[in-house]
């Protein structure tokens, strides 16, 4: 309809400026001695415009002429940019999909049409590190460092996290300290600097590093406590042969960690093997009032303490709650063995049997019988104990 009106309206103009010109019988007269001119005023008034539309098209030219070139350039920017923006967008969907030779080719595009510097030359060099292409990742890495300064924490973590991959762990530890100097306790980069510590064995840091990390969100609480679970049992194993020191760091742990089942069982089972087994059964005993635990109690019954008695009334206590612990009654026969008492170690090695029979239960029985000169009950016993340990 709008193109209708516009038909319209011109052809009634022209209609209406037929109908002026046919009525107008005016003339102009230009005098230029020793020249005349005379025209009519319906000539000249057309004359008039038409100079107006020339001189119009000529001064459009002129100044189109005179930006072309700029018009040109940004043209070729437009261009660039555009190309620039298509291949970085493709290099994404690539390293997304898992087509990192093409996500590599499509960031090198995308850097050399100037589209963002940073990001298409850390693209590139994850691609590349991807295809184990490390002369162009450590390449596009320094690209990424000339080109795009303020994206250096963001280079800095991937460098650390390729290093990581590739297993150099030193290099990537010099590198995240590095990027603590920038910006310290960076969530990423303690994650990364766990790792790295935990490859490196340096099982101090680690714990340094759990404890400010706590509470927070970059590890989930059950990859804590199994990561604090692993620093704490390395050191109780380079303590092994030194039952002080091996003490001292128990109780300089946290409660938590004390309370752990796995940490208290290695460490009552490296203080039984050193002979100090008043410091294993206290361990024992701490964790074993909080919570319950059947491996814990029959570890318990393997402390040679220096009041065995104690040990006894302790596990009976328990005993009374749990009476269907088969390892705890194991536990009962070996502290009853300890103090001679050999009715009551027979009744609790046999209670314990009936309930879940066990080589250490057998064991026990036939060094008891063995004890006593019955020597075909110990032999009995003795051959049961090794078929459930070749069964086990």
């Amino acid at each position: 309809m709008r193109w209708l009106f516009w038909i319209l309206l011109i052809l009634s103009l022209a209609t209406g400026l037929a109908l002026i010109a046919g009525s107008n019988h005016g003339y102009v007269l230009i005098v230029l001695p020793p020249y005349r001119l005379e025209l009519s005023l319906n000539l000249l008034l057309l004359l008039i415009v038409l100079v107006f539309v020339v001189l119009h098209l000529v001064l459009r030219l002129y100044h189109y002429t005179r930006r072309l070139p700029t018009n040109i350039r940004n043209k070729k920017d437009l261009q660039r940019l555009k190309n620039g923006h298509e291949a970085l967008i493709e290099s994404l969907h690539g390293l997304v999909e898992g087509h990192y030779k093409k996500a590599e080719a499509a960031a090198s595009n995308a850097l050399k049409f100037g589209e963002n510097s940073g990001l298409s030359a850390l693209i590139a060099a994850r691609a590349a590190h991807k295809l184990k292409h490390k002369s162009n990742r450590d390449r596009f890495l320094l690209e990424a460092a000339r080109f795009a300064p303020q994206t250096v924490i963001a280079r800095l973590l991937l460098q650390a996290e390729m290093l990581l991959d590739d297993r150099e762990y030193n290099q990537a530890k010099l590198v995240l300290q590095k990027l603590d100097e920038i910006e310290p306790n960076h969530p990423q980069a303690q994650r990364l600097a766990l790792k790295v510590h935990m490859r490196l064995k340096q099982w101090t840091q680690v714990l340094s590093i759990l404890q400010q990390i706590e509470g927070s969100e970059i590890l989930e609480t059950w990859q804590l406590a199994e990561y604090r679970q692993q620093a704490h049992q390395y050191f109780i194993r380079l303590y092994a042969d030194d039952k002080a020191a091996l003490a001292a760091y128990w109780n300089k742990m946290p409660e938590q960690d004390r309370l752990d089942k796995h940490n208290a069982s290695l460490a009552a089972q490296t203080l039984i093997q050193a002979g100090a087994g008043n410091e294993a059964a206290e361990i024992l005993q701490a964790c074993l009032t909080r919570y319950w635990d059947s491996e814990l109690a029959e570890l318990f019954g393997r402390c040679i303490a220096t009041d065995p008695q104690r040990q006894l009334q302790q596990a009976e206590q328990w005993l009374v709650e749990h009476q269907n612990d088969a390892q705890l009654l194991l536990s009962l026969g070996n502290l009853s063995l300890r103090l001679g008492l050999m009715d009551k170690a027979q009744g609790y090695l046999q209670a314990s049997d009936r309930i879940k029979p066990s080589a250490l239960a057998y064991l026990a029985l036939a060094r008891m019988a063995e004890a006593e000169g019955d020597i075909v009950a110990a032999n009995a016993h003795y051959r049961h104990s090794a078929e459930l340990n070749w069964a086990e």
